[in-house]
């Protein structure tokens, strides 16, 4: 969705106000398409999502998952100054916060479904 925005609010720049801006290297490659990266520049990849198999350490890495995705929604609301920009990141960031309470309530349940005497809430029939 963020892509998207980026790509709504370039598509109509002028060649000379590509030019003068920070945005002149993507526009290099990408023209103003949608191609997700980083803000350094770095392309998404899936290698970026941790998947372990084990219950707890899965729903651990999904809410830390949310909690950054809502802080580099915070970082855009310092540097964003378009109201119909902003709106629409604030949607995506309370979004974030719905969903990392909904993982760490998943998280309780998933403990309370183990062994509660076993530090690592791992269920010890799957090492049989």
């Amino acid at each position: 969705m963020v892509a998207s925005i980026v790509h709504q609010l370039t598509r109509k720049l002028s060649d000379e106000q590509i030019r003068e801006s920070a945005f002149a290297p993507y526009f290099v490659d990408h023209t103003t398409g949608v191609y997700p990266t980083a803000a350094s520049g770095f392309p998404w990849s899936a290698a970026g999502i941790g998947v372990k198999g084990d219950v707890i350490c899965d729903l651990t890495e999904d809410m830390a998952a949310e909690q950054k995705a809502r802080v580099t929604y915070d970082n855009i609301l310092r540097l964003s100054d378009d109201p119909d920009v902003n709106d629409v990141i604030r949607f995506l960031r309370e979004r974030e916060i719905v969903h990392f309470q909904r993982f760490g309530e998943a998280l309780e349940k998933a403990k309370e479904k183990m062994n509660q005497k076993n530090v690592y809430f791992t269920n010890p029939a799957f090492d049989r």
